[in-house]
């Protein structure tokens, strides 16, 4: 089983997000014990090779690499999923035929289209046989479909049992300004809370992204979210560094006696 599953059979699971390029990061991430890390190709300065080299440290350190590609590029995520990724998240999922579509693009036939190539890292260069590589590909490797609209939401359930869609993220700050508001308007709250017994109806995981709080992360178990992300990469280093400072700040220097 990916690490990505195995950590959802016992929620919540943790990750975070990438958006640094640097392969320091990403064996960080892993030593700090997060289940999960979500390399993000959508709002972030990382190019494929550089995504490439990420998702391989990922699976050397122990840390499930999930990628989040920048929209529905049968392409590109036939290379990320090539590269070895345990899961594909693909951003402004509204509708039934788009979930469709992804699904077409990440899965082999006859579900979907994606095309074999064995001696890639996904296949270990070759060296699985077929049969397990084509396994893994069609009921290992992880489809997330973001929900970050009105319609979306209207559509949850749908989405939620397309064949091939195998969890949901919530995209709280797209669905907000999508509708012109807050994240906090209890209007959002609303749909989020639909959103959610939507997924949990089909029996499919859902999660969200939010800050590494602990309010935050009790609010994300009491909504019903199977998994979460605390905050990403760039935010905690820079969190750390404040903290880092403002401790320092805090030592009165003191000259000697003369």
């Amino acid at each position: 089983m990916s690490l990505f599953r195995t950590a959802l059979a016992s929620p919540p699971a943790f990750g975070t997000w990438i958006k640094i390029p640097a392969m320091e990061i990403m064996e960080l991430v892993a030593l700090a014990g997060f289940d999960f890390a979500v390399i993000d190709l959508e709002h972030a300065p990382i190019n494929l090779e550089t995504a490439y080299r990420l998702i391989g440290t990922a699976l050397h350190t122990g840390v499930s690499p999930i990628v989040r590609v920048p929209g529905l590029d049968a392409g590109l995520i036939q290379r990320i999923l090539d590269a070895g990724a345990e899961g594909i998240m693909v951003p402004h999922v509204d509708t039934p035929d788009q979930a469709r579509t992804a699904v077409s693009a990440a899965r082999f036939p006859p579900l979907g289209t994606r095309g074999v190539g064995s001696t890639s890292r996904a296949g270990a260069w070759g060296a699985l046989p077929r049969a397990d590589y084509l396994q893994y590909g069609r009921h290992e490797v992880a489809l997330i479909a973001q929900i970050e609209s009105a319609t979306a939401v209207r559509n949850t359930g749908a989405i939620a049992k397309t064949e091939g869609i195998d969890a949901l993220l919530i995209g709280a700050a797209d669905l907000s300004v999508s509708e012109g508001t807050t994240e906090t308007d209890p209007a959002i709250t609303q749909l989020i809370t639909h959103a959610v017994r939507q997924a949990q109806d089909a029996g499919t995981p859902v999660g969200n992204a939010g800050a590494a709080t602990t309010d935050a992360i009790r609010a994300a178990i009491a909504t019903g979210y199977t998994f979460t992300l605390l905050s990403n990469d760039a935010s905690l280093f820079g969190a750390a560094a404040r903290t880092a400072v403002e401790t320092a700040r805090t030592v009165t220097h003191r000259r000697p006696h003369a």
